[in-house]
């Protein structure tokens, strides 16, 4: 017999295992590699990339917060959804409304737990293609990853996940552990190796610059033809350009703000780096940025696998983000911003399935010395893939015991409520997360480089030749008119992690209301400026394309995935209240 339909989960995580499990969905590691690109694509916002990110971390704490109180009165599994049902229950002259507000939130929260991780086997995808392509590039492009190995890599990756998740939290917990240590460590001596590249080398300096093609870095400037097309072997090496006696000549760097299109290149000075630039782009580079600051408030699902719930979780809540989020990600983006220069600029980042391994490889060639730099980025690359198996780990873990606790409710499909009976898991929502993961991933991965990251007709027709790397790649006009699969599903999480942070501090309002507890900073200012933040950022879905921000296609896009799951959530309750004969509205008030 594996399963196990009574019982309650074993409280077997103390402070530190709480936080690591916390950060490990954050994970500076995986997302700095890997939300860079899409950062990169977001049309002429990209100069805002830095601060966009302290806006979204401004909206994350103000929503840690509400999440760290509620979690002092209500520790429980479940989340936002336990703290929804708790808030209204015991508010004088709201419970009446306890079970919709929670089924709200509860639902709302599906649509950022059940794509997320599908997000995150996709650009598990692109990494490992990235990779593959940089270490084999006869059969696959780095730059380009083929669409069928990717997806490939993404349901592999998704099941073998979901069984370590399967065996239980304690075994997960170590794993991330071990993960956090490394890739903290590994990002932040890239992101010294990279502010100490641009400091290093000043402009007309002599530096590097990149190749797509060859996927290298390369310290001389390149021979072209008559036409303007770089000179390159049979290896489709480029040439070094030779002056009048025959010697090479050397690559000197600039940092221009823009090319003669006005598209971004790199920015000028530290100063730049730092700067809003426009408040419309500060917004629009939030609503990706997002992406790599939730997880903070997966610890409060895990409330009955904790030691001192009570005391524990809101620590672990705050401690995660500030540590990943206001600490790691500031220094690295502020790095990887700083390094761009005309060798390396932001076209070029938005043309590459890994920015950031590509900085890695010049800057290690500027270090280490030719050919060196590749080494730097394999072994880089490596604490990367931990990242990506710990932050997928942590949102199935999360993800599966907020379906689990609205299980027990009979909010949602009753087997999603058995545990397993010797890892006492809620393994059937992770073996169910995990088949959805892999599907919206594959659909995130079909047209991964569409819209404005689309590859010229020129590197389409260099591809590999083959099923696994280059089936599903169109001409440069048709993919640029289609949407990118990839920041649509993207989008769409980020659209559920806005919802559910806004409900959740609204939330936090209603808790606290003719609470002895309340304090007017904790439970009024800091709740009201996080729904009016994630309000912001809901709207520039709609704004943003409107006023020539970023991307169009692909935020409409998101927001249709959300009408739709949230017209399924409407009448999945209706049908569900009438076949477990509940009322919408409580009309007996049960108080804990």
């Amino acid at each position: 017999m594996a399963e196990k339909t009574t019982g309650e989960m074993k409280a077997t995580l103390g402070l530190t295992g709480l936080t690591m499990n916390a950060m490990a969905l954050i994970a500076p590691g995986a997302f700095l590699w890997l939300t860079f690109y899409g950062q990169a694509t977001e049309g002429s916002t990209s100069p805002s990339m830095w601060i966009g990110i302290i806006f979204a971390l401004l909206l994350c704490l103000a929503t840690a917060v509400c999440y760290a109180e509620m979690a002092k009165l209500y520790p429980g599994t479940g989340s936002s959804y336990y703290f929804a049902e708790q808030s209204f229950l015991n508010h004088e002259k709201a419970w009446r409304y306890a079970r919709i507000s929670k089924f709200i939130v509860g639902w709302a929260s599906h649509l950022y737990y059940w794509i997320y991780p599908a997000v995150m086997v996709a650009t598990t995808g692109i990494f490992v293609g990235y990779v593959v392509g940089t270490l084999y590039p006869s059969f696959m492009s780095a730059s380009n990853p083929g669409p069928m190995f990717m997806m490939a890599v993404a349901i592999v990756f998704t099941f073998g996940v979901a069984y370590i998740a399967h065996r239980g939290v304690t075994g997960s917990t170590s794993v991330n552990i071990a993960i956090n240590v490394i890739q903290i460590s590994a990002l932040l001596v890239f992101s010294a190796m990279a502010i100490g590249y641009r400091t290093s080398h000043p402009a007309g300096s002599v530096a590097w610059q990149w190749d797509a093609t060859s996927a290298d870095a390369y310290n001389c400037e390149f021979q072209t033809d008559a036409h303007g097309a770089i000179v390159r072997n049979a290896s489709q090496i480029p040439q070094c350009k030779l002056d009048a006696a025959g010697a090479i000549v050397p690559y000197h760097v600039s940092y221009p703000w823009s090319d003669s299109n006005g598209n971004f290149l790199s920015h000028p000075n530290a100063k730049s780096v730092v700067g809003i630039h426009n408040l419309g782009w500060m917004f629009v580079q939030a609503n990706i940025a997002i992406l790599i600051l939730v997880g903070f408030e997966s610890v409060t699902a895990m409330g009955g696998e904790a030691k001192n719930a009570r005391r524990d979780v809101p620590i672990a809540v705050l401690t995660s983000l500030l540590v990943q989020g206001a600490f790691c990600y500031l220094v690295e983006y502020f790095a990887a911003n700083y390094a761009l220069s005309s060798g390396y600029s932001m076209q070029s980042a938005s043309a590459s399935a890994a920015p950031i391994g590509d900085l890695m490889v010049m800057v290690g060639d500027a270090l280490f010395g030719p050919g060196h730099g590749r080494a730097f980025m394999l072994i880089e690359a490596f604490t990367v893939f931990l990242a990506l198996i710990g932050t997928t780990l942590s949102c199935m873990n999360t993800g599966a015991r907020v379906t689990y606790a609205m299980s027990k409710d009979q909010e949602v499909p009753e087997h999603f409520g058995i545990l397993h009976e010797k890892n006492l898991s809620p393994h059937k929502a992770i073996w169910t997360l995990a088949v959805i993961s892999a599907v919206i991933g594959c659909v995130g991965l079909l047209m991964v480089f569409g819209d404005g990251g689309a590859p010229t007709d020129a590197a389409i027709a260099a591809l590999p030749h083959g099923f696994w790397s280059s089936f599903g790649y169109l001409t440069h006009a048709r993919m640029a008119a289609l949407p990118n699969t990839w920041t649509t599903i993207t989008l769409a999480s980020n659209f559920g992690t806005f919802l559910l942070y806004g409900l959740s501090c609204v939330t936090c309002i209603v808790c606290f209301h003719g609470h002895p507890k309340f304090n007017f900073v904790k439970h009024l200012v800091i709740p009201v400026f996080g729904v009016i933040a994630n309000l912001v950022c809901m709207s520039f879905y709609l704004i943003g394309p409107f006023m020539g921000y970023g991307t169009k296609m692909e935020p409409y896009l998101a927001l249709g995935i959300a009408a739709c799951w949230a017209i399924y959530g409407g009448i999945y309750f209706s049908m569900n209240s009438r076949k477990t004969g509940k009322t919408t509205m409580v009309t007996v008030r049960s108080t804990t």
